[in-house]
């Protein structure tokens, strides 16, 4: 067993017993990580990109706000990079961020020719400001649907290239390793109903964050961090999962998902107000709504904690003009709620948004399990510290993406193997499994998402942290001696390892930084914990 009593494997196989599919290249996960990083690697050999869902459903299509890059005049990757290592609390790899900011305006370039396009006037393209930045940086698209078009132009040139192979609905069980060298990977074939090994040179986890362990979240529902237990399962490293990334402004409306109300909304002067329509940003932070993330989250929560109220608002009115033109997706979900943006308040609330940590790589995506590599929301490349710079995460989707791809390039030149490598391999993991009879996956999903929000959300203190360890540890004992079949359960068991790191981590942390608030440690200590938590 691995540490906290986990199984290797999260299903019994046998790999002789399954169907085997080769190929040069596996990328697993079609947000704007997987998409990039595959038409990267497809002039280069076969590539297979797996999705649990469908090829559109993932982060990106959900990301509103835009992609930072430094781009004008006024502006510079030393700028941006100065402003990334501040909103990270001191706590981002300087190299990492450097790489990030300067080779990140040609990746934006590509993804224009790849046939993005993003708002302009007059000819040139429009920027907006976010909360952290200095500079108006942010390009964005359809006023505020900028992931649905990058992955609308992404899919659209994989599908028209065909040279990617797409497999939907193949939902990732485990990484194949030996010898700390990864062959394949393990999955549930959801359109037949049946475990596949899918075996190669390379695998490249894109598979996004943990925004599911959480009752409030911005996130679909297919964000439940199963590429980082895969791979921490597989004897992959794992590191920082205690930031985890408070988005201050979803639009709270009992019974409806949490939707994004975008920090660019901020941006063009709206103004936070609690239930009493006072507003409170400018006494928490010098730079009121357009303070960094945490501190925004925090001051929210605490208002709503002070006026004994679920919500604040956002009042947005003085852009009334532009609303409808500038945030065409969010002006129809609050309309369709009843609520006009343009001269209504809008009650928002705070939710799990964005996961720091993940799969500890290397500036080139490598990660310490041979031929296995990670990017994009999965990874832990060190550019967003304790928390995330707005805007910054689809651009480390594409800038390590092709890093990824340049690497396995150099690689293949080095070492010309062929998938003969995969051809004799034994697999098999049989650990006896009782049919489960005490619990309901989804019923369990949603008490665990409680007990995160309430235990190991905004505001963390030991007492809470520790009750919440006490009742993973209940669930772990219950749901890991369980024969595991359905997406729903294998989803669970990775939620329940994702709550069990992040929750440890954040015990372990004495400190606050960043996204991680310890209100039994309020301040920050350089002097003992600037440094990483790593599994």
């Amino acid at each position: 067993m691995l540490p906290h009593q986990l199984p290797r494997y999260l299903i019994n196989f046998n790999l002789l017993s399954l169907e085997k599919i080769y190929t040069d290249f596996l990328i697993i996960g079609s947000g704007i990580a997987g998409l990039y990083t595959s038409l990267k690697l497809s002039a280069e050999g076969e590539t297979i990109l797996l999705t649990k869902s469908r090829l559109k459903e993932s982060n990106t299509e959900y990301a509103q706000g835009g992609i930072a890059v430094a781009l004008g005049d006024d502006d510079s990757p030393r700028l941006h990079m100065e402003d990334t290592l501040k909103a990270g609390a001191d706590f981002c790899d300087p190299q990492a961020v450097e790489i990030l900011v300067t080779e990140g305006p040609q990746c934006v370039e590509e993804l224009i020719e790849l046939g993005t396009m993003f708002d302009q006037i007059e000819g040139k393209y429009k920027t907006t400001l976010e909360a952290a930045h200095r500079r108006p940086r942010v390009l964005h698209a359809q006023g505020d649907a900028t992931g649905a078009e990058i992955e609308r132009a992404l899919v659209e040139k994989v599908l028209k290239e065909n040279k990617v192979k797409i497999r939907e609905n193949t939902f990732l069980l485990d990484i194949l390793v030996k010898d700390n060298t990864s062959y394949g990977v393990l999955v549930l074939d959801n359109e037949v109903k049946k475990l596949v090994a899918y075996l190669a040179k390379s695998i490249i986890l894109a598979t996004g964050g943990v925004g599911q362990l959480y009752r409030n979240t911005t996130n679909p529902l297919v964000a439940t961090g199963d590429g980082i237990a895969s791979a921490y399962r597989g004897g992959a490293k794992v590191r920082d999962l205690e930031f985890i990334q408070f988005h201050p402004t979803a639009l709270y409306h009992p019974g409806n998902p949490k939707f994004l109300i975008s920090e660019a909304v901020r941006g063009e002067g709206a103004i936070l107000k609690n239930i009493r329509g006072e507003a409170f940003m400018a006494s928490y932070h010098p730079q009121a709504e357009l303070a960094p993330r945490d501190v925004v989250a925090r001051a929210i929560f605490d208002q709503m904690k002070k006026t004994n109220s679920d919500y604040v608002y956002l009042d947005a009115t003085k852009i009334k003009d532009r609303f409808s033109q500038r945030f065409p997706n969010i002006y129809e979900r609050c309309l369709s709620l009843g609520i006009n943006p343009e001269k209504d308040y809008i009650p928002v609330a705070p939710a799990s948004h964005y996961t720091m940590g993940g799969i500890k790589t290397d500036t080139w995506g490598k990660t310490n399990i041979t031929d296995l590599y990670a990017c994009g929301e999965c990874a832990s490349t060190g550019v967003h510290g304790a928390n995330r710079l707005a805007s910054n995460s689809l651009l480390e989707g594409l800038v390590f993406g092709k890093r990824i791809a340049q690497r396995i390039k150099e690689k293949e030149r080095e070492d010309d193997r062929s998938t003969q490598k995969s051809k004799d391999l034994s697999f098999s993991y049989n650990l006896p499994r009782k049919k489960p009879k005490n619990y309901d996956p989804l019923k369990l999903r949603e008490e665990l998402q409680n007990l995160m929000w309430d235990k190991v959300g905004i505001i963390r203190k030991s007492s809470e942290l520790k009750e919440a360890q006490q009742k993973i540890e209940e669930w772990k004992a219950l749901v890991f001696v369980s024969e595991l079949e359905t997406v729903e359960e294998f989803e669970l068991a990775n939620l329940i390892i994702l709550a069990d790191l992040v929750t440890n981590s954040a015990l372990l942390r004495e400190e606050s930084r960043g996204a991680h608030y310890r209100e039994d440690f309020p301040e920050r200590d350089d002097q003992n914990w600037k440094k990483h938590i790593e599994y």
